[in-house]
């Protein structure tokens, strides 16, 4: 049953189609790790179950030559009594020949009964040797199959681990686009040119502030000389303008 068990198996993964698993698969690279387990363990199974198999096959070899081996030699035996039996009868001895003639009949029948076991064993051989060539054609597609598995595994991975790298650039890019007012750099560029507007604010009032104190010296200049003159009249050193 164990055996059974394991060349159904061996049939059942030798016909998987990864692709269709894949598409009902909720995560593809869980599926495909597992089932490279899955895929490997049940080659151990089978390459064990399949050397047994063998081992059985050539067992039956063995017996089966040693049967046609021995059908031989009582052949050769029944030939070698007869032959021994026509001599003695030649010789005068007819008690003799009987004897060895019953030899030859015993050998005969020892001859016939191994030929029967070989014959017998035939169709086991036959048959046995074409599951073992079934089993090892099956075995050799799960090998086959469990390097695409891993090439399949791989290329998912490597397709995985580009498209995290691509989603990163992006990321990446997207942060630090000018265009983008949200971003930090459009925010750094707009504290800057309240920055330089502020300075410019500044600077004009600073301008405005400076021409006021220009003009306050301008109109002390004119107060001075306005001093001066009504001095100059209280010393008489000036007279009045009149018409």
């Amino acid at each position: 049953m164990v055996k059974q068990s394991i060349f159904g198996r061996i049939s059942q993964l030798a016909k998987a189609n990864i692709n269709s698993l894949l598409d009902s698969a909720e995560d593809p690279k869980l599926m495909l790790d597992q089932m490279v387990r899955d895929f490997t363990s049940s080659i151990a199974d089978a390459e064990s179950a399949i050397a047994e198999t063998i081992g059985n096959l050539r067992l039956l070899e063995d017996d089966y030559r040693e049967d046609v081996e021995t059908a031989g030699e009582w052949g050769n035996k029944a030939l070698a009594a007869s032959r021994k039996a026509d001599q003695l009868r030649t010789a005068g001895d007819p008690v003799g020949g009987d004897k060895f003639d019953n030899l030859a009949k015993v050998a005969l029948g020892r001859q016939l009964s191994s030929e029967k076991e070989a014959k017998q064993a035939e169709p086991q051989i036959e048959a046995q040797t074409a599951v073992v060539e079934q089993l090892k054609s099956g075995l050799n597609a799960m090998k086959e199959k469990l390097k695409q598995l891993a090439s399949k595994r791989d290329e998912l991975v490597a397709r995985s681990k580009t498209a995290a790298a691509q989603k990163q650039v992006m990321d990446a890019v997207k942060s630090i686009d000018l265009l983008d007012p949200t971003s930090e750099v459009s925010r750094f560029e707009d504290k800057i040119r309240r920055e330089e507007a502020r300075v410019r604010g500044a600077s004009e009032l600073a301008a405005s502030s400076l021409d006021a104190q220009f003009e306050s010296l301008e109109d002390l200049g004119e107060l001075s000389e306005v001093d001066a003159r009504l001095a100059a009249l209280k010393a008489g050193t000036i007279t009045a303008i009149t018409n």
